[in-house]
């Protein structure tokens, strides 16, 4: 295996762990930087790849939010334990609907939209949604601004939205954080549910993924496979502590223009190339 194949998955790795949590699409940004910087395996690989390594993503939730998440804590009261266990409960009904979906359909939607067409429609659509959505709140109260209120019906409102995530170049994210706000969270519940809902998705997700793959690795694919995963790790939690602060004080529409310019980059690049 080249050392240039080594350095093309760190690369992968740091653009996974910074787009898979802002509202950006991380999907869509592999399928774009993989028009640029191929990796030297097969097309089989390179589907799983980028989806198994969202899992040193979601790793940093975990660690980040372990305690939150966590109802078996003995630091934590009777009355605590059982609200993480309601949290969880809420994150399983968001859950539900993209977890049929995606395992009825999940064929059908990479064969589909798994193209750099799609990407740019779907950055350029959810760019304007976001600086539409923000415009249209920016004097009104949210109703949800603790997990205590968010309610089971709001839960499903938002993985509902989650279901668009499965179109390349939606975002994950960005789906759900449009969908929260338009049910009317505050923006940090929003953004801490999407990572929460990131975790039963992106686990199951990539199970799919490996078992269609089958598990015959060479010993280049399970390196370049670890590696990848382990950057997106570290760079994920830079970059979930970076979201976290920012959005105390600013709104989501900086990522609604860098979606409008990418997707405008996108489409003049494919343009003068065909």
């Amino acid at each position: 295996m080249e050392f240039i194949e080594i350095v093309k998955a760190i690369i992968l790795g740091v653009i996974e762990g910074i787009t898979e949590w802002l509202p950006i699409s991380s999907t869509g940004h592999m399928i774009l930087t993989d028009e640029f910087l191929q990796l030297n395996m097969s097309e089989e690989f390179k589907e799983m790849f980028f989806v198994v390594i969202q899992l040193g993503a979601i790793m940093s939730v975990v660690l980040l939010y372990f305690n939150k998440l966590n109802p078996f804590s003995p630091k934590k009261t009777v009355r605590q334990k059982r609200e993480t266990w309601i949290l969880w409960f809420k994150v399983v009904v968001a859950t539900i609907p993209v977890a049929i979906i995606g395992f009825m359909f999940d064929d059908i939607i990479d064969e589909l939209f798994y193209n750099y067409k799609t990407v740019a429609i779907m950055l350029i659509i959810y760019g304007i949604l976001f600086i539409v959505i923000e415009n249209r709140n920016k004097h009104k109260k949210p109703l949800v601004n603790d997990f205590s209120n968010l309610s089971y019906k709001t839960a499903l409102q938002i993985g509902l939205f989650q279901v668009l995530s499965l179109i390349p170049g939606t975002s994950r994210s960005g789906a759900t954080i449009i969908g929260a706000m338009l049910v009317g969270t505050s923006r940090n519940v929003a953004t801490e549910f999407t990572f929460f809902l990131a975790i039963p998705v992106m686990f199951g997700a990539s199970l799919l993924k490996l078992i269609k793959f089958g598990l015959g690795f060479t010993s280049a694919e399970i390196i370049i496979l670890l590696i990848g995963t382990i950057v997106s790790f570290l760079v994920s939690i830079v970059a979930i502590k970076f979201l976290m602060r920012y959005i105390k004080r600013n709104d989501f529409k900086v990522f609604g223009y860098y979606r409008i310019i990418l997707s405008i980059i996108v489409i003049l690049y494919f343009a003068l190339l065909g």
